[in-house]
């Protein structure tokens, strides 16, 4: 038998000390520190100490739960408006894109080569009572003069669905990408009609890119704050604003850090009962990759 090369066993390893190493500095270790000043006290000036002070969890739920509440239900919304604009674009390039696939998917993430916060911005101006959305229906009076959409939800998850939109596409085409148009055409062999061949084919072998879709969408839109301050009101604030608030003008770690680690929780405990909920051994494969 062929001796092993020398080395051979600690291979695999070698080439994962790379990325495990990455995610030992930039994610276990914020991650424990993060849980960490949680559960800290003090004040900016005489200092924090741990003290395992469990209330400020409580203490940040208590005050902000409304905040949380508003921010996963923006959250939602905008992941199924994503949902409903990004299947219908994703399953046109894969099947009727033909040689030019690259070309409408490189067209669909043009605009989101531009900074995050200037296309925030452009939306804004969209969005203005007097922009050249509204306000040509104003002044020819669809629209009555005290209509307006910026400074609230709309205007927030609009924003939202826009600039997390291609989180959505891609994955979804990718799926679509990898079926085999024959197990299609098989159906049709079968009389399936179009409705029933893509309900009961092109649909299942899809899940997997809109599972991943959705946690690439909703993960970051809810935990947004972005939007929430340029596009909507002080009665639309989300979470990801109050921790700003919290941890860059109050110097309020603790609590800061308290409520990014439930928004967290709250996030990854919403992503496994989704994930067990659809029930595909391929979705859950997925989610594993």
């Amino acid at each position: 038998m062929a001796r092993r090369p020398r080395g051979g066993a600690l291979a695999p390893y070698l080439m994962i000390l790379p990325s495990g190493l990455w995610m030992l500095a930039f994610f276990i270790v914020p991650i424990v520190l993060m849980v960490s000043l949680s559960l800290q006290t003090g004040n900016l000036i005489d200092g924090f100490r741990q003290t395992f002070h469990w209330q400020n969890y409580t203490d940040g739920l208590n005050t902000y739960g409304d905040k949380v509440v508003r921010s996963l239900w923006y959250g939602l919304i905008a992941t199924v408006l994503c949902i409903a604009l990004a299947y219908p674009a994703a399953y046109w390039i894969a099947f009727r894109g033909g040689r030019h696939k690259s070309t409408y998917l490189f067209l669909l993430l043009l605009p989101y080569f531009v900074s995050f916060v200037l296309r925030t911005v452009s939306w804004k101006l969209v969005l203005t009572d007097n922009g050249p959305i509204l306000g040509p229906l104003r002044n020819h009076g669809v629209l009555p003069s005290g209509f307006h959409v910026l400074d609230t939800g709309v205007a927030v998850v609009s924003g939202l669905t826009y600039n997390f939109l291609p989180f959505m596409v891609l994955p979804i085409y990718v799926a679509l990408e990898r079926i085999d148009e024959r197990v299609v055409e098989a159906a049709y062999d079968l009389y399936a009609s179009r409705a029933q061949a893509f309900a009961r084919v092109v649909l299942p072998l899809s899940l997997p890119g809109v599972f991943a879709g959705v946690i690439m969408t909703f993960v970051p839109v809810s935990s947004d704050y972005v939007n929430a301050e340029v596009l909507g009101g002080p009665r639309n604030t989300m979470i990801g604003n109050v921790i700003q608030t919290e941890y860059f003008d109050n110097s309020a770690y603790p609590v800061a850090s308290a409520l990014s680690f439930a928004l967290m929780a709250i996030l990854l405990v919403g992503i496994f009962v989704y994930a067990r909920s659809l029930g595909t051994q391929d979705v859950l494969e997925a989610a594993g990759r």
